[in-house]
């Protein structure tokens, strides 16, 4: 028995490897027969059963399942486009004359104004039309091919920054918010979203009753006018604002778009382009959390004159309170603005009024005096006639 078990083993050992090569003989035959199916264009289900066919002809029952067709390898955008074919940190037509960049603005938002730290605060989506020839590439219909932000970062894009800004970002839930567009002979469109805070030089000698004009400038950090000439795309047309745009206390009057040159001392010339608002100031919060209370307090103040001036504990603790009431009045209207120079408009309403509700303070203060005064002469007076009386009478009765 034991005998009989070695032999089995012996003779199964001696097979294997003749049966390891036919299999892979087989193997490697329906791999060839696979691609030739293939590129025949038949369906899926007739590929399986001639493929089983096939494999059955060559003894093989070995079985595979063939891949999803409709999935074919595509060309990669980088290789349509030829990125990897120019030099990308050059401009487009380095050497010859300056590449126009068309700009475009739509303003999403004007997200708030502090008067404090004198900036504004914006949300706009800004766009940018130029042409690279380098990344022109054939297309039999004409149609343009989008991109995100990844093809950004290998091709030469304009190099804008916001003049006078404090801070800025570009959005990026859930992505980066920035969109290429490339058109079959090069033209291209740069779009993202941003929100920018940028300085806003403000003039309070009329507040509240002020309007503020600020700005939003757009600039190439790095090529003066020779090389890049920005320009508003459509003129002042370039320039759209969402009509659902409000702020508390400002009234949006009017947008437009204006372009100048900035010149710097070390490195020349420079395209401008300038977003430009005007703001006028709502009054009517200012009416009821300012000049009412301060009108009141004065009226307020006057009462007293109707009081019996010899009522001091009640003309005294009512002059008190409304002078202090005066006093944080001012205290909250300069709480709430930059520590300017000048003197304003409410500044000047403020302290009249204070001045007022002190002078009636003041008033009785001095009604009390000539008061006493009065009285004390009255009384002197009533002395010096009980006292002339006694000596008249006392010279009457020794005469």
């Amino acid at each position: 028995m034991l005998t009989m078990s070695f032999v089995w083993m012996c003779t199964l050992f001696l097979l294997w490897p003749w049966s390891a090569c036919a299999e892979s003989r087989a193997h490697r035959q329906t791999r060839g027969v696979i691609p030739e199916l293939y590129k025949q264009g038949s369906r899926p289900q007739r590929q399986r059963r001639e493929i089983q066919e096939e494999t059955q002809k060559q003894g093989s029952p070995v079985f595979k399942r063939s891949p999803d067709i409709t999935k074919s390898p595509l060309t990669k955008s980088e290789q349509l486009l030829r990125i990897d074919d120019h030099d990308f940190t050059m401009r487009p037509g380095f050497g010859g004359p300056a590449i126009p960049v068309g700009v475009d603005v739509q303003v999403e938002s004007l997200d708030s104004i502090s008067e404090v730290d004198m900036d504004f605060t914006m949300t706009l989506y800004l766009r940018h039309y130029w042409k690279d020839e380098r990344l022109s590439f054939p297309s039999t219909n004409n149609q343009s091919m989008t991109f995100d932000g990844r093809l950004v970062k290998k091709i030469w894009v304009p190099d804008m920054f916001f003049v006078h800004s404090k801070r800025s970002f570009i959005h990026d839930t859930t992505t980066d918010n920035i969109m290429l567009r490339v058109q079959p002979d090069g033209k291209v469109l740069y779009s993202l979203r941003v929100t920018v805070t940028a300085m806003c030089n403000m003039d309070f000698s009329r507040f509240p009753l002020d309007t503020q004009s600020c700005s939003l400038e757009i600039e190439s950090y790095a090529y003066t006018e020779d090389d890049l000439m920005l320009y508003w795309k459509n003129g002042n047309e370039s320039l759209k604002t969402d009509e659902r745009i409000s702020l508390s206390q400002f009234l949006i009057q009017e947008f437009h778009t204006t372009t100048r040159l900035a010149f710097y001392s070390s490195t020349g010339w420079y395209n401008r382009l300038y977003i430009n608002f005007t703001l006028r100031r709502h009054i009517f919060f200012f009416l009821l959390q300012t000049y009412f209370p301060a009108t009141l307090m004065v009226m307020l103040s006057w009462v007293s004159f109707w009081i019996d001036r010899r009522a001091v504990p009640a003309r005294v603790p009512l002059g008190i309170t409304t002078v202090l009431t005066m006093s944080t009045i001012i205290t909250g209207v300069n709480a709430s603005m930059p520590r300017v120079s000048y003197i304003k408009a409410v500044d000047i309403y403020l302290w009249v009024s204070f001045v007022f509700v002190f002078l009636s303070v003041l008033e009785y203060a001095a009604v009390n005096y000539l008061t006493t005064v009065q009285r004390e002469k009255r009384e002197e007076a009533k002395r010096k006639a009980s006292l002339y009386m006694w000596c008249s009478a006392a010279a009457v009765n020794d005469g």
